[in-house]
């Protein structure tokens, strides 16, 4: 991996736990991974990571910063009933708040929730199909995906137990007319399987636009393939993310580890 520049350590680093800045440095790298990926929507996605040691705890983009300007310094700390848990300029989305804390809050399992609106998600996420098995990529979520039905923009706290009852066990979730979310285990997993859920998105749309038959899969191959996905290759974030973390620093430097 790219050694980060060589500068005296971030103020931020010497107050908290090993752990917990790890994980604010990969959460910061997903925001830049989905930023050179075209996968924002202005101020108003979001990406958690619970806190290690803190399970009442999650780290969140602060509202009003664009993905490129997210750093592991400048993210915000949120307790379980939605309040600052230190001091900063800035707040935490409303909507995001709904949406992770539901997860982090049902699921002890979710160390990082993803949640994003791109074009072909939100397209996808308005087919009354949902995700078609069409491609390999799309087979990780065969008979494995959750959907949730939209209620409006998501400042309703009473959601939340409905996200969380319809997510399930599930690590990825359709969100109807709104987008999707992912969950893993860290940030590494939850921005992959993120960034393989959005590839799946992208591959239907385009078959769908070319105006021909299209060829599915028998339904013991699709199986097949989604039990390959999760006994045959390591989990995601394994083998991607160091490399990831080279080209983020050799497209956009190293400032989000700032």
């Amino acid at each position: 991996m790219t050694a980060p520049s060589d500068t005296a350590p971030p103020a931020k680093q010497a107050s908290v736990s090993p752990e917990e800045w790890a994980t604010r440095v990969d959460l910061a790298a997903a925001y830049r991974l989905f930023h050179l990926l075209g996968m924002t929507d202005l101020v108003y996605t979001h990406m958690s990571a619970r806190v290690p040691g803190e399970p009442d705890r999650f780290l969140i983009n602060p509202y009003g910063l664009m993905f490129h300007e997210v750093t592991a310094s400048n993210l915000v700390k949120v307790d379980a009933d939605g309040n600052l848990a230190e001091e900063t300029e800035w707040d935490c989305n409303p909507a995001g708040f709904t949406i992770h804390s539901a997860i982090h809050d049902a699921r002890p399992d979710a160390g990082s929730v993803i949640h994003l609106h791109t074009t072909a998600g939100m397209a996808v996420s308005a087919q009354k199909e949902g995700l078609l098995p069409l491609t390999q990529h799309s087979l990780r979520w065969y008979n494995r995906l959750a959907y949730h039905t939209y209620e409006g923009i998501a400042l309703d706290l009473a959601e939340r137990e409905r996200l969380a009852a319809d997510l399930g066990r599930h690590h990825t979730m359709l969100l109807r007319n709104h987008g999707y979310l992912t969950v893993g285990r860290d940030v590494r997993e939850a921005a992959i399987l993120a960034h393989y859920f959005e590839q799946s998105c992208r591959e239907q749309i385009a078959a769908l636009s070319g105006g021909r038959e299209l060829v599915f899969p028998a339904a013991e191959v699709c199986e097949h393939t989604a039990r390959q996905y999760e006994e045959k290759y390591p989990r995601a974030g394994t083998l991607e993310w160091e490399p990831l973390l080279r080209w983020i620093e050799r497209e956009d430097g190293d400032g989000y580890r700032s």
